[in-house]
């Protein structure tokens, strides 16, 4: 261009601002590779910890609604059986909603499983 006061040869020899650039590249570069390092603290004692927050939320929501529709349906068909309506119902749902808060919480990692492992 014509209103460029650089020549092409002086390529060889770059500018004061472009040293600073590139030191500040390096900089750059050496900080983004100390983040992305894996931290020496260990593993995370947290279960499941590559779930999303949705995935982790809808599996949670899911064992909570699944305990207590079984309980509901044991009770209703103990119910339709025997015929000592409402009491079936209303036992098994209570057992159900029992069940559905426990496996919620050994799936959030609050409670650990019975033989020990997940």
């Amino acid at each position: 261009m014509a209103g460029d006061t650089r020549d092409r040869g002086d390529r060889k020899n770059p500018s004061d601002e472009e040293a600073a650039l590139s030191a500040r590249l390096q900089r750059l570069g050496e900080r983004l590779a100390q983040a992305n390092r894996p931290s020496e603290k260990g593993p995370d004692p947290r279960p499941n910890t590559d779930m999303s927050g949705f995935a982790r939320g809808f599996r949670l929501s899911t064992e909570m609604v699944a305990g207590v529709a079984v309980g509901a349906f044991i009770g209703w068909l103990l119910d339709r059986w025997l015929g000592i309506s409402p009491w079936g119902l209303i036992l098994f749902l209570l057992l159900g909603f029992a069940a559905g808060v426990l496996n919620v919480m050994r799936a959030a990692g609050v409670v650990s499983n019975r033989n020990g492992t997940d």
